[in-house]
C-alpha cells in the first residue's frame, strides 16, 4: 500500500498555549486534524464558561485563512468547581469535557484537585448530562516514585472513583503503562484512553541515551519497554477504546534546556505520519482510521468528520527546530528523523 485515505481525524488530547505561542503552533494541527480537545492547563487556568470561550474565540481569530479546524474546550477543575456551573457551560455548548489535573501532577497543574473525593458532586453531575471527564492519571505524593505515579493513581484513586460513579464517561489521557492499558481493557464501556506517539515509540532509557535529552521529558514520563509494549500494542489493536491524542505540549528551547527543564513533547508537526509509522511497522495499517478517526467521536458521542485526508508513502525528514512568532524555538519530537509516510497537501 503506498497511499491511505482515511475520514479525517481529530486529536483528542492537545495543549495549544496562549499568544504568540498557540499562533505559532496551531497551524500544524489545523492542518491535519479537524477537531482537537484543547488543555485549559493556561496561568491563570480556564475555570469558567466565559473564559473558555475567550480562549476559543483567540484559537479561531488565530487559525490560517480557510482552515475550517474546530477547537473543543474543556473546563480545569478545582476543588471549588461547582456541578450546576459546570452542567451549564456543557449545556451552551462551550464545555466538552472537564479535565481533572491532581494537584502539581505537570504543568501548570499547581490550581488542581487535592483530593478526588471532593468531586464527587461534580463528578455526579457528569455522570447525569453525559460530560467526559478527562483525567491526568498521576499520584502526586512524594512517597511514590514517579515511574509508579500512573499505576498507584489506578489502583487507589480512579479504580475507586469509577466504581462510585460507574455511568461516567472517563478517558484516561496519555497512557504510559501496561496497567492503564488492563484498566481499559477490562473496564466498562464508559472507560477509555487516549495515546500519544512518544509513548509508543519512547521507554525511559531513550531519556538518558548518550545524556539526559530533555526534549524526552514529559508527564506522564515514558516507562520501562514492556510498558511501551503494551501501549503500543493496545493502540494499534483495533480496540474501540483506545484512540489519538498527541498531547503536543510546546515549550520554548530555553524552558526545555534549563537547571529545571519543563515536561511536555511538541510533536504536533508530524504527529499523523508518525503514527501512521507506528502501525506501518507493526503491519496494522486497517485499524489507524479507527484509532485516528472513528474511535474518539464514538466515545464522546459526537459526529464523525465527514472530509478526508491522504497520506503517501513517501520518506522524508521531519524539521528538528521551529521558529516561533516570538523569536524563540521549538524543537519537534522526531525532528531530524526520517518517516515513512507524509500527508498530501489539500
Amino acid at each position: 500500500m503506498d497511499q491511505l485515505t482515511i475520514t479525517r481525524p481529530d486529536d483528542w488530547h492537545l495543549h495549544l498555549r496562549d499568544g504568540a505561542m498557540m499562533e505559532s503552533v496551531l497551524p500544524y494541527t489545523a492542518k491535519q486534524f479537524a477537531r482537537a480537545i484543547v488543555m485549559p492547563n493556561l496561568t491563570p487556568p480556564v475555570t469558567t464558561a466565559e473564559m473558555a470561550k475567550g480562549y476559543r474565540d483567540r484559537i479561531l481569530a488565530a487559525l490560517p485563512e480557510g482552515s475550517d479546524f474546530q477547537p473543543l474546550m474543556t473546563c480545569y477543575l478545582t476543588d471549588d468547581t461547582a456541578p450546576d456551573d459546570l452542567a451549564q457551560g456543557h449545556a451552551d455548548g462551550i464545555f466538552t469535557a472537564a479535565k481533572l489535573y491532581p494537584a502539581n501532577a505537570t504543568t501548570n497543574s499547581a490550581a488542581g484537585v487535592t483530593d478526588v473525593r471532593k468531586l464527587d458532586p461534580v463528578l455526579k453531575r457528569m455522570a447525569e448530562i453525559g460530560m467526559p471527564l478527562l483525567v491526568h492519571g498521576e499520584v502526586t505524593g512524594p512517597k511514590v516514585d514517579i515511574f509508579d505515579r500512573e499505576a498507584v493513581f489506578i489502583e487507589t484513586v480512579l479504580t475507586p472513583m469509577v466504581e462510585r460513579h460507574p455511568s461516567l464517561k472517563v478517558v484516561l489521557e496519555h497512557i504510559t503503562t501496561g496497567q492503564a492499558v488492563e484498566f481499559v481493557e477490562t473496564g466498562g464501556h464508559n472507560v477509555a484512553a487516549t495515546v500519544t506517539p512518544q509513548h509508543m515509540i519512547i521507554n525511559r532509557n531513550d531519556i538518558f541515551k548518550g545524556g539526559i535529552r530533555p526534549h524526552l521529558y514529559c508527564l506522564p514520563v515514558a516507562k520501562r519497554e514492556r510498558h511501551r509494549l503494551a501501549v503500543r500494542t493496545a493502540a494499534v489493536s483495533g480496540h474501540p477504546r483506545f484512540f489519538l491524542g498527541t498531547d503536543s505540549a510546546p515549550h520554548t528551547l530555553g524552558a526545555k534546556e534549563s537547571a529545571c527543564g519543563c515536561a511536555g513533547i511538541f510533536n504536533a508537526p508530524a504527529a499523523l505520519e508518525t503514527y501512521l509509522n507506528v502501525f506501518d511497522q507493526e503491519d496494522a495499517l486497517e485499524n489507524f482510521e479507527g484509532f485516528a478517526s472513528l474511535h474518539g467521536p464514538r466515545f464522546y458521542g459526537l459526529p464523525v468528520n465527514e472530509g478526508k485526508i491522504t497520506l503517501r508513502r513517501e520518506s522524508w525528514m521531519v524539521e528538528e527546530d521551529i521558529d516561533t512568532k516570538s523569536g524563540d524555538k521549538l524543537k519537534a519530537f522526531m525532528g531530524g528523523e526520517e518517516l515513512g509516510w507524509r500527508l498530501v497537501d489539500a
